[in-house]
């Protein structure tokens, strides 16, 4: 009879000497972590086959339970760089090499163990809330609805779940007995909805909840799991700096209390919340290139060539240090050089670094694509867009009174809750109400009137490009890449697209000029840098070192005497391969978050409609490929990003160059033209195309505050226009160093 097998090691967890010091709630030493099983996908020199790279490579991290000093940690990083992933490393999921790197000691504590035996597990302890994808924003619960017009819809069905279902779990039809005997405690529960601010949502429908208050009550369900540690993801993309100003703070008591432990992530460009005291930097392709304390790990961002990682690892990519480092504080967003920023950053002669085309005056006379005459969307009593009196040629009249014409550059802004949305939703048609309203879309009501015939739901999409965070929610995530862009011209998500041979050039082309972002396979690097550039040019610095001029600068710059500067090649904007094969077989939802926005992005300008509707189109890009994706919205194939280096300096310029394809006679997809109207929605300044030219501010819901109305015309950089737009949503400083 075969014995019973001895154990081969013994596994020996960390002591500590001191019985007043709480073990660390995640404790992870020198570890490196696999998806699947290394030995299954090797190559045959024994490295780690592509399919399964090493994550994280002999990463130490630790989170305390409680700590004398403040230890917050946020987590850095462009897309792609696999800050999700991390965080479901931190939560015990990936495969652990060594399997002893990875401890939760603070979970096997007494303490613990005395507060709640079910918290011992890390699935129960270490809580996750996301906001950069899940189907609805709720994780597929399915309770935000199962369509795109759902969130607009008065009529309460049963599965319109309130607020107040949602926190306490009441979203399944058929629940079990466990689920009903499971009830909060009255009084934690009241505590959480008071701690933010949840008091007059809890009878409303989980659809029609603004983005900052469903962040709000999704956070608070996670808070009612009275987890240990609670990881949000991107937390404060999509938000106004308004909802910006009153969450961190609320965030901020929560790290405090460690009820729970918080752990965030962020994009470069996000500003970072004042009380975070250490910080994490991803590199591309899960490598951790800088770790510290937050001043430490900022310092060496902005000067690379000094730090000891950058000596160490050479090939690290830093998208722009232009937006990085940027405070956020309770009185407002703050620049790394001082003074108050405007929601981000006000772009004195425009980051992207070109002016949008010129279409002259605009004419008053050109034709009508969107008329609102009086526009009021209420639920019952309840009016959620055009509450509020305002004077219209001379008389005074309630509503949203708004024209858009051929040939017209819009943004629209406001708070999170002021209705943007719903009043694009009103001009695509999503909104039942936009038959009773009274709206004209393309010169037509909705319905038949007398003496005018009406406009159906498919003469509509034909002529609207529309990319928007819900489109982005129920897009389905089966269709190929190639799809995806030709279902432009396709009635329905999933509908048979109508293509001839111009189209598939377009398709074609976008699928080329956009391979880095949209193919992550590819080996061709996303944030525009071509491989082996700067192994061919040696003597240069990383690509740390670019400089992205503005406009005034790069004219500056090509007065200068011919020969000066070296141009140094093309930023990937131009692929001249033909192998598109990837397209057909690379799906949509495989690919990463900020690639499902571009493609998003391409599909609603490819096939350049009367009328293009860009809903936070920018959100939760890079700020490379948001400016590769606006300088593509105003020119297409036509232009492209460029380097050029002048001698005796170190920094390479980024500028606007004609591309090869106009040069070759070759563009199959051209920007914007005159005939084309562009509405823009955004919270933040850097996202917003400069193309814009007319300007539309929403008062917060309620206020009786009437709409803003305004004209950038052609000094689109003026700060000082930019202040008046935005009004008290943001702090000004005095000093006009901030706008250099």
């Amino acid at each position: 009879m075969r014995g019973t097998p001895r154990l081969l090691f013994k596994c020996t967890l960390p002591t500590y000497a001191n019985k007043f010091v709480s073990p660390p709630v995640i404790d992870i030493v020198k570890s490196t972590f696999y998806r699947q099983c290394p030995s299954s996908l090797v190559n045959l020199d024994g490295t780690d086959s592509e399919l399964n790279p090493a994550l994280f490579p002999n990463l130490t991290f630790s989170l305390p339970s409680s700590s004398h000093k403040p230890r917050h940690w946020c987590i850095l990083g462009p897309s792609s760089s696999g800050k999700t992933t991390l965080l479901e490393v931190l939560r015990g999921q990936h495969l652990c090499i060594p399997s002893t790197g990875r401890t939760f000691p603070y979970l096997s504590s007494d303490e613990l163990l005395a507060k709640d035996k079910r918290l011992r597990s890390p699935v129960h302890a270490i809580h996750y809330v996301g906001f950069n994808g899940e189907r609805g924003g709720l994780g597929g619960s399915g309770a935000r609805g199962a369509y795109l017009s759902a969130r607009y819809e008065s009529r309460r069905e049963e599965t319109d779940f309130s607020v107040n279902d949602y926190l306490q779990g009441f979203t399944d039809l058929n629940p079990t007995k466990a689920q009903e005997d499971n009830q909060l405690e009255d009084s934690f529960l009241k505590q959480v909805i008071a701690s933010l601010t949840l008091q007059d949502l809890l009878q409303m429908p989980l659809g029609n909840l603004s983005n900052g208050q469903l962040r709000r009550a999704r956070i608070a369900k996670a808070l009612l799991g009275k987890p240990e540690v609670l990881l949000l993801d991107e937390p404060f993309m999509g938000l106004d700096s308004l909802t910006l100003v009153a969450l961190s703070p609320l965030l901020h008591r929560l790290a405090k209390s460690n009820s729970p432990r918080l752990v965030l992530t962020l994009r470069p460009q996000d500003p970072i919340p004042d009380w975070i005291t250490h910080l994490i930097y991803l590199d591309q392709n899960c490598q951790v290139a800088h770790q510290g304390t937050k001043q430490q790990v900022l310092n060496d961002l902005r000067n690379p060539a000094a730090s000891e990682s950058h000596k160490k690892q050479s090939n690290i990519r830093l998208c722009s240090v232009q937006e990085l480092g940027r405070t956020l504080t309770s009185n407002g967003i703050v620049r790394s050089r001082g003074g108050y920023a405007l929601t981000n950053r006000v772009r004195a002669k425009g980051s992207e670094g070109w002016r949008p085309r010129k279409l002259g005056v605009p004419d008053r006379n050109r034709e009508k694509l969107i008329e609102m005459k009086g526009v009021q969307v209420r639920y019952g009593e309840k009016v959620v867009l055009g509450n509020w009196e305002d004077e219209v040629d001379g008389e005074t009249r309630r509503g949203l009174w708004w024209t858009v014409r051929r040939g017209d550059r819009w943004g629209v802004f406001g708070p999170n809750g002021s209705g943007k949305t719903t009043a694009l939703s009103l001009i695509c048609s999503d909104h039942p109400q936009t038959y009773s309203l009274p709206i004209c879309i393309f010169g037509r009501p909705r319905l038949p009137q007398s003496g005018q015939p009406g406009i159906s739901i498919f003469d509509i999409q034909s002529r609207i490009g529309h990319s928007s965070p819900e489109i982005h929610a129920f897009f389905p995530r089966s269709l190929t890449i190639r799809q995806t862009l030709e279902n432009a011209w396709a009635d329905t998500f999933l509908g048979r697209p109508q293509l001839n041979h111009d189209r598939d050039r377009k398709v074609d082309g976008c699928l080329r000029w956009f391979k880095g972002e949209l193919n992550p396979s590819s080996g061709q690097s996303p944030d525009g840098f071509k491989q082996g550039l700067y192994q061919a040019n040696s003597s240069l610095d990383s690509p740390y070192d670019v400089y992205h001029k503005g406009p005034s600068e790069s004219r500056g710059a090509r007065r200068e005497k011919p020969g000066k500067a070296r141009d140094i090649g093309f930023l990937c904007d131009e692929i001249e391969s033909t192998d598109l094969d990837w397209a057909d077989s690379q799906r949509f939802g495989e690919i990463p978050f900020s690639a499902q926005r571009v493609a998003l992005l391409l599909r609603a300008i490819i096939k350049q409609p009367d009328l293009i509707i860009l809903d936070e189109a920018f959100s939760g890009m890079d700020d490379y490929v948001r400016d590769k994706c606006m300088l593509f919205l105003s020119y297409g194939e036509e232009r492209a990003f460029g380097l050029r280096l002048y001698p005796g300096r170190k920094q390479k310029e980024r500028y606007v160059k004609v591309s090869r394809q106009l040069l070759g006679k070759r563009v199959a997809v051209a920007g914007l033209s005159a005939e084309q109207a562009l509405i823009c929605v955004s919270h933040v300044l850097e996202e917003v195309p400069n193309a814009v030219r007319d300007w539309l501010c929403l008062p917060e819901p309620n206020e009786g505050r009437a709409a803003e109305f305004g004209h950038l015309g052609i000094t689109y950089t003026d700060a000082q226009k930019w202040k008046n737009i935005w009004g008290s949503q943001v702090k000004m400083s005095k000093s006009k160093s901030q706008y250099g």
